[in-house]
């Protein structure tokens, strides 16, 4: 099958973009608004970009308060997503006002940080303190504002203790989740090892 994709044209009930860039790492974004409301927000298109210094980057299909927050005050944190919070990362994607304190919707404690100021969630095993670099403005199909792509340096990240294990991160005991396509999502509990040629 090939189908183009400013059609759209593919055929089929859903559109399997998505279930083919996958699994899709879940940036569970906090930020604070500007009179120090918490909001938190997973979002699917999440990455790493470079390691030296560290920047990861999320993308908002519209400007989302996460959007908005970061903008206003230059920092978030992004905590891990993992098998256990699930449920939890789940409920912060409930459309709601910015009013609402998203961690305390879904029943999670906020913890402070070092040195940004929106808190880190404090059940996940590990999070990035982000300073705002850029956001950048993909077009839509139609030529106006699309994706926001919003790039944050890495100044800290905490790691649960109990998730080294001789010297070096388990993935697999943190049991981060991912995004598929549609409303499927993946766990990482199983890990390989590969030597470079």
């Amino acid at each position: 099958m090939f189908y183009e994709t400013g059609e759209n044209n593919h055929g089929l009930p859903h559109d399997p973009f998505k279930a083919l860039i996958a699994p899709r790492p879940i940036g569970w974004i906090s930020s604070l608004d500007p009179d120090g409301v918490v909001n938190l927000a997973p979002y699917s298109f999440f990455n790493a970009v470079s390691d030296r210094p560290p920047f990861v980057m999320f993308s908002s299909s519209v400007r989302k308060d996460s959007v908005r927050n970061i903008e206003a005050t230059g920092e978030f944190v992004c905590s891990l997503a993992t098998y256990e919070l699930k449920d939890q990362m789940n409920q912060t994607s409930a459309m709601v006002g910015p009013e609402v304190d998203e961690m305390a919707l879904a029943g999670l404690t906020p913890a402070p940080c070092n040195l940004v100021k929106p808190p880190r969630v404090a059940e996940s095993p590990a999070a990035f303190e982000c300073k705002y670099y850029k956001t950048l403005s993909l077009p839509g199909l139609d030529g106006s504002e699309g994706n926001l792509v919003v790039i944050g340096e890495v100044i800290g990240i905490h790691i649960d203790d109990d998730a080294i294990k001789n010297g070096r991160v388990d993935t697999a005991k943190l049991r981060p989740i991912a995004r598929l396509g549609y409303m499927d999502y993946a766990v990482v509990d199983a890990v390989f090892s590969m030597d470079r040629p």
